[in-house]
């Protein structure tokens, strides 16, 4: 799905409406760290006077007091405290676990008062993962490297105090063991291959699989009915969890 798409679906309509709702009031300065299309920079500009949008690759966004910066998660080139409210969605589900808690000691080290997380909630990353067909190993979906719950977030940023904590959308988007194993046999067919991020081990574009043998076609049914009559017993679980931080004084 296009990024254009994507913004308007009913889905990210409703995780965006949530994320605005939780903006902190009263601050002047923003910084919007994983700023892509500069959705949210741009939604920034009716709260913020100056507003930061940082990415890997510096954003080509305009608009009245959007400042946009090339810049890493993992070490911000930013003071202490440099701003009043610090966004990440959509970001660390992203970040090596080697890398993680450097992410987040950075995100808490440049915000003043308030930290905005947006992440998926408990997502079950074997469901859409794809195989690259240049190394040979098993990639997540959408390269979601880590998966979270409340608990770990705030054990994360435990030098903050949680203001609110929101969950957003419904999904049954889960699998089991036997079914993954089935259909990483069949070359895991139905992967994210349309995603822009490559191969988490060799770095290479992920390429679309090969065409399936019987077995692996059999293998792809069965994994297919045997999750279909899995999710007949599940519960709907969300699908983002947003929280609103607010730093702590020592």
């Amino acid at each position: 799905m296009e990024l254009t798409d994507y913004r308007e679906s009913d889905a990210e309509k409703k995780r965006t409406d949530d994320l605005i709702r939780l903006i902190p009031k009263g601050g002047t300065t923003v910084l919007d760290v994983g700023a892509r299309d500069g959705h949210f920079s741009k939604i920034f500009t009716g709260h913020f006077e100056s507003v930061t949008a940082l990415d890997l690759e510096k954003p080509t966004i305009t608009g009245k007091g959007i400042h946009s910066v090339a810049g890493d998660v993992t070490n911000l080139n930013y003071g202490d405290k440099s701003f009043d409210l610090v966004f990440c969605a959509e970001v660390l589900e992203h970040i090596p676990q080697h890398l993680l808690e450097n992410a987040c000691n950075e995100l808490s080290r440049v915000t003043k008062d308030f930290l905005l997380i947006g992440v998926p909630y408990k997502q079950d990353t074997r469901v859409g993962r794809t195989t690259c067909y240049s190394c040979g190993k098993k990639n997540p979906p959408w390269g979601h490297v880590n998966s979270f719950t409340a608990k770990k977030l705030e054990n994360l940023f435990n030098n903050f105090d949680v203001v609110e904590i929101s969950l957003i959308g419904n999904s049954t988007t889960r699998t089991n063991f036997l079914s993954s194993l089935l259909m990483d046999y069949a070359g895991n067919p139905y992967g994210t291959y349309g995603q822009e991020e490559h191969c988490v081990h060799c770095n290479k574009e992920l390429r679309l699989p090969p065409t399936r043998t019987f077995l692996k076609k059999l293998a792809t049914k069965t994994a297919f009915y045997i999750t279909k009559t899995q999710q007949l017993f599940y519960k709907k679980t969300p699908s983002w969890i947003h929280i609103l931080f607010k730093k702590r004084n020592f």
